[in-house]
């Protein structure tokens, strides 16, 4: 197997990176949740209470992620998040994996994929 020498080295600071990513995607998308919950509400299919509290999860995730402080199981939750919002697309919209306009399922897949590796190896030395 061909693996670039020293790469592992930069697993932490990779892992670091990660969560800080998925921490502004998804704090983004709860701040908007939490600050325009009846738009957000419509633009979803939810109800106003539901779209609240989905930002509130949204919200808690991030913090959990960017700090690393129980980050597997924000990880976690942010994978039923994404499997609901896959759920939503697919099932009740039927969009399909590429959707138009930039509106299918692919975002969210990436999105569980990369929860998926904090899940599985943790969150890295460079956390609480």
């Amino acid at each position: 197997m061909f693996t670039i020498s020293g790469a592992t080295a930069f697993a932490d600071l990779s892992l670091l990176l990660m969560r800080v990513m998925l921490a502004f995607v998804f704090g983004t998308s709860g701040y908007s949740h939490l600050t325009k919950p009846k738009e957000r509400a419509a633009s979803i299919g939810m109800s106003v209470p539901f779209t609240v509290f989905l930002g509130a999860a949204e919200m808690a995730g991030s913090i959990a992620l960017v700090t690393g402080f129980l980050a597997q199981w924000a990880a976690l939750g942010l994978i039923l998040i994404m499997l609901g919002a896959i759920y939503m697309k697919a099932v009740k919209w039927h969009t399909g994996f590429w959707g138009e306009k930039s509106s299918g399922w692919n975002y969210e897949v990436l999105l569980i994929a990369m929860n998926l590796v904090i899940v599985t190896m943790g969150p890295g030395r460079y956390s609480l």
